[in-house]
């Protein structure tokens, strides 16, 4: 992306601060939405002065860090414990953690997402009968590059009071993660050994 002038860069900074805060507080996930609203919001009707996506996390990070406080570590932390107990249940799955949970920008309003891998992606819908936790199947579209989009099951239900939104890959799909819809790069993915690190680390007492 060409460098903007000095006066267009200072309200690509303000226009991704204020999806940013439209994130955070109002619980829109979607990074085109909240870019949407806030270029509304300016009076914007330049897509050339648009934030990208990896501008508004930053925001988005930088936002909860000055205005979450505690409140937002619990909430984090809450959503990282349930991952890891819902990931500890279907460990036979390979279980990873993704998205905003893992990366550290969710908000109360986000789901828990994982990555899910079987043979029959019904075994994963048995499991959960078996566990007495009721569930929903849907399908989610998945994108590996610019030209590349694939349909996957997936399945969707409530643990430990938060939401999961879970998407069942092929067993081979453990090995080629889709594009994050934030850079555009292959998704970080975090298994239950690295998350239970990340959990003690967080836990660990901060140095004064």
């Amino acid at each position: 992306m060409k460098k903007l002038p000095p006066r267009a860069e200072n309200l690509r900074r303000a226009l991704a601060q204020e999806a940013a805060r439209i994130m955070s507080e109002h619980g829109i996930r979607d990074f085109l939405t909240a870019k949407r609203k806030a270029a509304e919001r300016f009076g914007v009707t330049d897509g050339n002065v648009l934030p990208r996506n990896t501008e508004i996390e930053n925001a988005l990070a930088e936002y909860q860090r000055l205005f979450g406080g505690p409140r937002h570590d619990e909430t984090l932390a809450a959503q990282r414990n349930a991952a890891l107990s819902a990931m500890q249940l279907l460990s036979e799955f390979e279980p990873r953690l993704v998205g905003a949970v893992l990366s550290g920008t969710a908000t109360e309003h986000n789901d828990i997402q994982l990555h899910l891998f079987a043979e029959r992606p019904e075994s994963i819908t048995f499991r959960l009968i078996d566990l007495g936790i009721d569930h929903e199947v849907v399908e989610r579209r998945v994108r590996y590059g610019p030209d590349r989009v694939v349909a996957y099951p997936g399945v969707h239900f409530e643990y430990d009071d938060h939401v999961v939104d879970a998407t069942v890959f092929p067993v081979d799909g453990i090995r080629e993660a889709p594009a994050s819809p934030v850079d555009g790069k292959p998704m970080r993915r975090m298994d239950v050994a690295e998350l239970e690190v990340l959990l003690d680390a967080d836990d660990a007492p901060r140095a004064q």
